[in-house]
């Protein structure tokens, strides 16, 4: 027997009181979750696959049905956390400072495109078009789901070469990965036409798009920073104190990029560090770099809950026991072969690059690149390769999730870092008194 129509809650009210269930697990959560080996992105897909396997949810949030939902739902959450990881990186650039970063961007990401590209292509049976796509998705640390092994917020000094290197790596390689998915649009767009395609992926896809972007991202980063800290004025902009002026810039900075047609992603990276290099020590960065992060969690809880739901929706129904066998290799061969191969002859002790090396972590990013490759060339399997990106991400959520927590704080302890040290002042002072997290929060 069913309840009368007059008891049946109005969905808006229903969406309201889920809003503010999701918004007080985002706030709870990370706090919750600090010294378990246990992340929130392993919560939220865990809540989001219950959910959406309820009878009564008709919803089935599979990729290949709302492709163009997944890659801006997708894309909006990859440029809020690099905003906020660009904002969080005390260290100055330069080449020597920054040459952990700059190995794993310029070595070990061109390696791992090329290794995940002849698996496809080999093993798989892809086309190689796809293969590279493939390749191209999965070759990137992904800055939402690896913040966990990030520096701690700005003005905390929380940056051992481990936690910076994977900042910087996710914060650059998803700029620097588009290119590759470009060129596997264009080997498509050439093997239906015949046009030659060399030349202009190279000159304007390349050379271009990243030039400009680094350029577009630099200008719009000192123009908010001069706005901000130093333009001539009896109150100055940056009294105000208002976090919010980071999404601002985080917009400003994707959308004019983007309308010029160079790399948006990169160009937001590098916009967070020139803002954040325009008055270092300012407090305003500690509340821009809160909110971002606030507005991060909760695109991304948004997201894996989906993820979740699309897994219990049949996401991994086409996968092939050689695509599992794929994925494995991908994660626990690939990566770390070539991050130790990228940091051969880096000053770093063999703990460090190996934890450089495993934590490579997919997720978000993987899902924008290869959303935004699909739905910009022929989409021939399109299912198999979502079941085999996804297995991917749901492995590297679960594995690298559950060795994060004891993986760091073994790495805190054998660097001299009491890892608790800060969640004994906040139980000695209070909350708020506690700057530096040992963990980087958990997004």
């Amino acid at each position: 027997m069913g309840l009368p129509d007059a008891w049946l809650p109005d969905l808006y009210i229903v969406a309201l009181t889920g809003a503010g269930l999701l918004i007080a697990l985002v706030v709870w959560l990370p706090v919750a979750l600090r010294r378990l080996p246990l992340t929130l992105p392993i919560v939220c897909v865990a809540i989001g696959a219950a959910l959406f396997a309820l009878p009564q949810v008709g919803f089935h949030p599979l990729p290949t049905r709302y492709p163009e939902l997944t890659e801006r739902l997708s894309e909006f959450v990859v440029i809020i956390a690099l905003m906020g990881a660009g904002l969080k990186i005390d260290r100055v650039f330069g080449f020597r400072r920054w040459s952990v970063a700059l190995r794993l961007i310029a070595i070990t990401m061109p390696l791992s495109i090329g290794a995940i590209t002849l698996i496809g292509g080999w093993w798989l049976g892809l086309s190689w078009t796809m293969a590279l796509l493939l390749g191209a998705s999965l070759a990137p640390t992904d800055p939402v789901l690896a913040s966990d092994v990030q520096v701690g917020p700005p003005k905390t000094h929380d940056e051992d070469e481990v936690r910076f290197g994977l900042t910087a790596e996710a914060g650059m390689n998803d700029g620097f990965a588009f290119p590759f998915v470009h060129l596997a649009i264009a080997l498509a767009a050439s093997a239906a036409t015949g046009e030659p395609w060399l030349a202009e992926w190279f000159t304007v896809n390349v050379l271009w798009e990243i030039g400009v972007g680094i350029g577009a991202g630099y200008a719009i980063g000192r123009a908010f920073g001069w706005l901000t800290f130093h333009v001539p004025a009896e109150t100055k902009l940056a009294k105000a104190g208002d976090g919010l002026i980071a999404l601002s810039a985080t917009f400003v900075s994707y959308g004019l990029t983007e309308i010029i047609h160079c790399y948006g992603f990169l160009a937001v990276f590098v916009t967070a560090l020139t803002f954040r290099h325009a008055h270092r020590d300012h407090e305003l960065h500690v509340g821009m770099h809160e909110l971002s992060e606030q507005v991060e969690r909760l695109a991304m809880m948004a997201l894996l809950l989906l993820f979740g739901g699309a897994l219990v929706s049949g996401l991994l129904a086409p996968l092939q026991w050689v695509d599992a066998a794929a994925a494995i290799l991908i994660l626990f061969v690939v990566r770390p072969i070539a991050g130790l191969l990228g940091l051969l002859g880096h000053q770093a002790n063999w703990r460090e690059r190996l934890t450089l090396a495993f934590f490579g972590i997919r997720g978000v990013g993987s899902i924008y690149y290869l959303a935004y490759g699909l739905n910009h060339m022929p989409a021939a399997g399109a299912e198999r390769l979502w079941a085999t990106v996804g297995l991917v991400i749901l492995m590297s959520i679960l594995i690298h999730g559950l060795t994060v927590t004891p993986i760091m704080r073994k790495l805190d302890r054998v660097q001299g870092r009491d890892p608790d040290l800060d969640d004994d002042d906040d139980d000695a002072g209070g909350a708020g008194e506690s700057e530096a997290p040992a963990k980087a929060a958990p997004a």
